[in-house]
């Protein structure tokens, strides 16, 4: 099975190779992937997050 592959501009990518040398990654590969990883978190916690308040503001009556 073949992985995925994203096109970036060159720009980007000498950016991101810095980037992940200065934080110690082996790869830009690997940076991009945490990198990814971490929003993907940030979005859908933010998502799970938002269930939460207004199930509790419904709980107490805030919301119908």
């Amino acid at each position: 099975m073949f992985a995925p592959k994203i096109k970036v501009a060159r720009e980007l990518y000498d950016r991101l190779k810095e980037c992940a040398e200065m934080a110690g990654y082996s790869s830009v590969e690997e940076f991009v992937t945490h990198v990814l990883e971490k929003e993907v978190a940030r979005l859908t916690d933010d998502e799970a997050d938002e269930e939460e308040i207004k199930r509790r503001l419904k709980g107490l009556g805030y919301m119908s």
